[in-house]
């Protein structure tokens, strides 16, 4: 069933408004994982929460409660669980974004202020941190719910929405509460929920929009080593001491081959290999290794074969070296010894693996590798937070409606795909709902989400919002 008209048209006759909805949204630093912009991610929900009022939708903020981050104990921010519609004879769909965003600086790069929505017309691109990732995407759904509003059309589905502060940091409290909301049966805002639509990801590439029914999951690790009691002088006690920084650098160099080979037993030897048929899906995809290194922006690319290079995206594990905590990074020659380091990275997990049956092999590798180092400092491995992968039923007629409103709006068939990215969330809502799960990315593979100047084209956030709407009409004619 296509979406009215007149929906399309609102669309294309109210683009400016909608990009100044996200402009107004880009321009609340809510960094979820810097405590002193905690403050910040309460207003972004407190804003996101008005706004859904505004258009009709039940609301309520739910708690989390407090954690430790940075010192600090901190409230967390509140989840906004919405109810639009009760229609026993209509379909209900779940719809899930997030509206916290990873950290930014002018000084890390970015051609314009990242918290001040750059329209670049000659580009025809929206540039600002969270326009792509998530905040793009949740104000599509803001503008379908408004067209349908404005021109008094019926929703052809009833929408419950969950969105929250913290899912660029753990999504701390969010798992505990869905289950709890869920046990509340007919009086939680999850009864009735038939499928669940996400919009938290990418296409494969810059042409061809996708539909995605697989994510890889996360384990994050942070290896600290310390030695001496305070900070020391090089020149003065270069080669009398372990230093600390030279034993996380050895270590770190141990976790992973140039060639992406995961370098700790165990680990990669859980995956088992690619099926005849499964090989085919990756060649028949619409994808080349030059779009990777369009995307990655330089010609990095781990192999010139394209299966090879989508498999190590979609279904193998991967390991990454993120950063070391307590090192010198101020300008200058500083020539000091840091006494205590600690050095971030992560491992993206694929079926058959989660976090529990990988975090003793990191230990026991990383224990042992410290132990042939003869260090007298001292090293603990540290887990910080995780979630696992999840595959969901591309034949289902949740990803039906969504193909026919792709093709609806954009006059091709999306590729199906998996997704190298982790939002834990989607196994939570699987598990815990027991329906299908899609996710259904506005964005392209060139948009820059965590990385600096991050955008998304005008064109995907105006033709991503058609395909939005027009998949709630899609869902209430699937069989």
């Amino acid at each position: 069933m296509p979406a009215p008209v007149k929906f399309i048209d609102y669309i294309d006759q109210n683009a400016d408004s909608f990009i100044e909805r996200l402009r107004q949204s880009v321009r609340i630093k809510s960094i979820s994982s810097d405590a002193r912009r905690r403050q910040d991610v309460i207003e972004m929900g407190n804003y996101l929460n008005a706004q859904l009022v505004s258009l009709g939708v039940t609301t309520k903020l739910v708690d989390l409660g407090t954690h430790e981050m940075q010192g600090q104990i901190l409230p967390l921010p509140p989840a906004i669980l919405g109810r639009l519609g009760d229609d026993k004879h209509k379909r209900t769909v779940l719809i899930y974004g997030h509206y916290d965003v990873q950290p930014a600086l002018k000084s890390d790069g970015w051609e314009t202020d990242p918290f001040e929505l750059v329209v670049d017309k000659e580009r025809g691109r929206l540039i600002g941190r969270g326009s792509t990732d998530d905040k793009g995407p949740i104000m599509g759904w803001l503008n379908v719910l408004q067209a349908h509003q404005s021109l008094s059309l019926d929703l052809p589905v009833n929408i419950r929405l969950c969105f929250e502060g913290m899912e660029e940091n753990g999504s701390e409290g969010l798992d505990e509460m869905i289950v709890d909301e869920v046990k509340k049966g007919k009086d939680g805002f999850f009864d009735g929920v038939d499928c669940v639509c996400i919009s938290d990801n990418y296409w494969l590439n810059t042409r061809t929009p996708a539909l995605t029914y697989g994510l890889r999951g996360i384990a994050y690790f942070s290896i600290n080593i310390t030695g001496p009691g305070q900070d020391l002088h090089s020149g003065l006690f270069g080669r009398m001491v372990h230093e600390p920084m030279t034993d996380l650098v050895k270590l770190m160099g141990r976790l992973v081959d140039s060639d992406g080979t995961i370098l700790i037993p165990g680990v990669d030897e859980m995956v088992p290999p690619p099926t005849p048929e499964e090989l085919a899906l990756y060649e028949r995809m619409d994808y080349t290794t030059d779009d990777v290194e369009v995307a990655a922006g330089g010609p990095v690319a781990l192999s010139e074969d394209k299966a090879t290079v989508l498999m190590g995206r979609m279904r193998h594990s991967s390991l990454s070296l993120h950063g070391i905590e307590g090192a010198f990074s101020d300008v200058g020659c500083k020539t000091v010894i840091p006494s205590k380091v600690g050095g971030k990275f992560s491992i993206r997990l694929v079926p058959p693996q989660t976090p529990d049956n990988v975090i003793p092999f990191v230990r026991a590798y990383l224990e042992s590798e410290f132990a042939k180092l003869n260090s007298k400092n001292k090293m603990t491995v540290e887990y910080l937070h995780g979630g696992k992968p999840w595959v969901a039923d591309p034949n289902h007629w949740n990803f039906e409606a969504a193909r026919r409103a792709v093709e609806a709006i954009y006059n091709m068939t999306p590729d199906y795909t998996r997704e190298g990215g982790s939002i834990p969330v989607t196994l939570t809502f699987a598990e815990a709902l027991g329906v299908n799960v899609l996710l259904l990315p506005m964005g392209r593979a060139d948009d820059g989400a965590h990385s600096t100047n991050e955008k998304l084209d005008r064109s995907n956030f105006i033709e991503g919002t058609k395909v939005l709407g027009t998949y709630l009409y899609e869902l209430a004619a699937a069989v």
